[in-house]
């Protein structure tokens, strides 16, 4: 069970470890970093237990920080940027505007046998790539160049976004990534060519001769089974998808109560047909279903779904979870998420059976959390 989670918050990097005894209820916060600045992601690289933190600092822009030794110290890194020139074209009537950096939305590390790799996607939406652990980032013009992109539009932020980048364990020159909105894409030669793989996903708020149009899916987030990255999970705008074939074809997955609509999903690391997702009201509220906190969790690949509750607050509860803000550990022992409002919850198998079958509260009043993630373990 990994030992340390990171939790980012709109004023700050707030880091927990875990009591020895192993019991998800004894995390504690143990130190922070960046009190008062908006960390809007943290990145805990298994390669080398390095942790990269995006600042979004408003007027002044993004920041990319490292620390090698847990948080105790941190050094700036460079920030992806995009060249003179490059313009910014959506399908939803804006007129071009050039392309500046609005925020580093989404940070993985490559392969073990890519040391220093890192890949970024970022608002506008392109993606980067750094081959020095962030000191230099190279926008993979292959995706940036494709003329579907001037089809794209804003989901989350008012331009487009990639918020999900999947490496494949098996081969890291295979990526996958995800749009807001923009659907799903895959290049199996390090990002050197791409194909649009958002086929058998629809969107309902769309005419009908666009609805299967897979370049305007606005997939929430994209998640890849460690075990089998066949396999992948996807919360999109109107509903649950799942595909078996790589991401080549999706399948909608109806069932999941009491609502299919939400931000976050996490799949199991060695059982594919296991995940969890966060459903909320759509739209124009975007609040839990009748303000009772929930998790949906499935163990049966979609077919049927579980409503927990246990250790959840089931009354005037209006938290939202972002699609960055749920997170399994490295083992499948231990889940936890964050909400809009603070709150902050944990779930281990260790004597309740499956993550997610009783929930504990972290005891404190965090800021808004953006994200969490699992370090160590």
């Amino acid at each position: 069970m990994s030992d340390r989670l990171l939790v980012s918050t709109r004023k700050g990097l707030f880091v927990l470890e875990r009591a020895v005894d192993g019991d998800c209820a004894g995390w504690r916060i143990a130190s922070t970093a960046f009190l008062g600045d908006n960390v809007a992601l943290v990145m805990a690289d298994p390669r080398d237990g390095s942790w990269y933190a995006v600042l979004d600092l408003g007027h002044f822009g993004n920041k990319l920080q490292r620390s090698t030794d847990l948080g105790r110290s941190w050094t700036e890194c460079t920030v992806p940027a995009f060249a003179p020139g490059d313009q910014v074209v959506t399908a939803d009537g804006k007129p071009p505007q050039a392309a500046t950096l609005k925020l580093v939305w989404s940070l993985e590390a490559g392969g073990a046998s890519q040391p220093g790799r890192l890949w970024a996607g970022t608002v506008p939406g392109g993606l980067f790539r750094s081959d020095d652990h962030g000191a230099s980032w190279e926008l993979v013009r292959a995706l940036w160049d494709r003329p579907e992109r001037a089809e794209w539009f804003g989901g989350g932020f008012d331009q487009p976004g990639i918020h999900s980048i999947c490496i494949d364990p098996r081969d890291p020159r295979c990526l996958r990534i995800a749009i807001s909105s923009g659907g799903v894409w895959r290049s199996n030669d390090s990002g050197a060519s791409w194909a649009q793989t958002a086929h058998g996903m629809f969107a309902e708020y769309m005419p009908g001769d666009r609805r299967d149009d897979p370049n305007i899916q606005d997939v929430h987030r994209l998640v890849q089974c460690r075990a089998a990255p066949d396999v992948l999970w996807a919360q999109h705008h109107n509903g649950v998808f799942r595909s078996v074939s790589g991401g080549g074809d999706w399948r909608e997955v109806p069932n999941v109560r009491p609502s299919v609509f939400g931000f976050a999903v996490a799949v199991h690391p060695y059982d594919p047909g296991r995940a969890w997702f966060v459903p909320a009201v759509k739209d124009e509220r975007r609040i839990p279903v009748d303000a009772q906190l929930v998790v949906a969790r499935t163990g049966d690949g979609g077919a049927s779904f579980e409503v927990l509750r246990e250790g959840l607050p089931q009354q005037h509860a209006y938290d939202l979870v972002y699609r960055h803000a749920l997170a399994i550990d490295h083992d499948g022992e231990c889940l936890a998420f964050g909400s809009t409002t603070g709150g902050l919850w944990t779930s281990t198998s260790v004597g309740s059976g499956i993550p997610g079958d009783r929930w504990e509260p972290l005891p404190a009043r965090l800021p808004p959390v953006h994200a969490v993630t699992f370090a160590g373990g």
